[in-house]
């Protein structure tokens, strides 16, 4: 039988989805990437805010068209699933399985009882398992050290959904990475819902900088980078840590959701303002190359025109390099959910809009400080009249952030690092041209 797939939401649930795709192909199934060839069609979906929601309903419904002809079996799991999976059976029936988070290490069991086939596996300790068919292509691949959370912010229903913290052991993470490095893997990019906190549910103190220095010593890898890294357990140990290896990329992505210190305490954040503008001073201090991304959240329940003009200034004054605003979603089951002043929707979209304005400025203003500089480069592709090669420095993460636009006056191989000589820069991107003798073909 052929399966298809479709993942939605975070790369989190991508790594998940590439657990499942390798299950099914370990037992003999062919995975196929359009639906309509699909005999089984499987959904990860996405539940954390109502736009997500949206978003996986919409994607069930559409899929489910498809049991009009091929498709056999319908299969949903993932985030939405594990908060309405009741609702869901009543509204949905067209779907022939509906499979929680919680119940992952059951997945196999589940899914062989839906199509009675008898090779079933034992259970599955799915959070374990370094099994995957990596679907982000050659270049780059996510390495998930740990799930769930319990930083317990009130507007977030993460720690429902996924549970409390839960570390992989170093020891499985270094096997995993070892094996990404052996198929070919230069880029490796560390995610959980909060990286800077790893470790602390097993080891009883953050272990992220150990981590780092352990992947480190794996010498195919180039280029390291971690998102989701919460401010207060930035510790000067990490900052060292990539310091003194180049293969981890001078990248941080910080949420800081927001400055004013009322905000942050009605959010239940650990961090205060001084503290946040504090650490941003330091980083840059330590590391002058550094990259800093953040997000931020508008509209959150309480936020007065003071305080959402305090995030403002700040924003303006710090100047990041990257960021990504989000208004306030209430999310059922939230302790934000329950507070009064819930702020208008017409006022949480002029801030927003107010916020991503401002930031277009400050990037096209930061990028244009790399004009004339050279930058690494790995290709990642071309562009369709073939004017561009397209690639990313340490500066972008992938599916995020910009990308680097360059010409070469000789042909370059996907994979490839070069030298690129900026130029010219757009809103997000950079323009520049490959300085050919730098050429490492070696790294590809």
């Amino acid at each position: 039988m052929k399966v298809g797939f479709v993942s939605l939401g975070c790369n989190k649930n991508l790594v998940d989805t590439e657990k499942t795709i390798a299950l099914f192909q370990k037992n003999h199934y062919e995975i196929v990437s359009e639906a309509g060839k699909a005999d089984i069609i499987v959904i990860n979906t996405c539940g954390f805010i109502e736009s997500a929601k949206e978003e996986a309903i919409n994607t069930i419904l559409e899929m489910a068209e498809y049991k009009q002809d091929k498709c056999q079996f319908l299969i949903v799991m993932g985030c939405l699933v594990e908060r309405y999976k009741e609702e869901l059976e009543k509204a949905i029936p067209e779907v022939d399985l509906y499979i929680k988070y919680s119940d992952y290490d059951t997945l196999w069991e589940q899914i062989t009882d839906l199509l009675e086939v008898e090779n079933k596996e034992e259970k599955i300790a799915f959070m374990q398992r370094t099994q995957r068919v990596i679907t982000t292509g050659k270049n780059y691949a996510y390495l998930k050290i740990a799930d769930g959370c319990s930083n317990c912010c009130t507007y977030c229903a993460i720690p429902k959904i996924r549970g409390p913290l839960e570390s992989r052991p170093i020891e499985s993470i270094i096997e995993e990475a070892n094996d990404l490095a052996k198929k070919g893997y230069k880029e490796i990019i560390l995610t959980a819902q909060d990286t800077t906190k790893y470790g602390i549910d097993i080891y009883g103190r953050p272990m992220l900088a150990e981590l780092l220095e352990k992947l480190c010593q794996i010498s195919e890898i180039k280029w390291i980078r971690f998102l989701y890294a919460y401010p207060e357990t930035i510790t000067d140990e990490l900052i060292k840590v990539m310091k003194n290896h180049p293969q981890i990329c001078h990248y941080f992505d910080i949420p800081i959701q927001h400055i004013a210190d009322r905000v942050l305490k009605r959010m239940n954040r650990q961090s205060d303002g001084e503290s946040i503008r504090n650490l941003i001073a330091k980083l840059r201090n330590k590391l002058p190359d550094v990259i800093l991304r953040t997000t931020v959240m508008v509209g959150f329940p309480g936020e007065t025109k003071e305080e959402f003009e305090e995030l403002y200034e700040f924003l303006k004054e710090a100047k990041f390099d990257k960021l990504g605003a989000f208004m306030y979603s209430k999310e059922e089951g939230t302790p934000a959910a329950k507070l009064k002043e819930q702020i208008h929707p017409s006022t949480k979209k002029s801030r927003y809009q107010k916020i991503m304005e401002l930031q277009q400025q400050i990037s096209k203003q930061n990028l244009q400080n790399k004009i004339g500089t050279l930058q690494e480069v790995r290709v990642e592709g071309i562009t369709k009249n073939q004017k561009y090669y397209v690639g990313r420095s340490y500066m972008d993460a992938p599916e995020t952030d910009g990308v680097v636009y360059f010409t070469s006056s000789e042909p370059l191989e996907n994979g490839q690092f070069v030298q690129c000589e900026i130029t010219d820069v757009r809103e997000y991107d950079l323009i520049g041209r490959a300085k050919v003798l730098a050429v490492n073909k070696n790294l590809v």
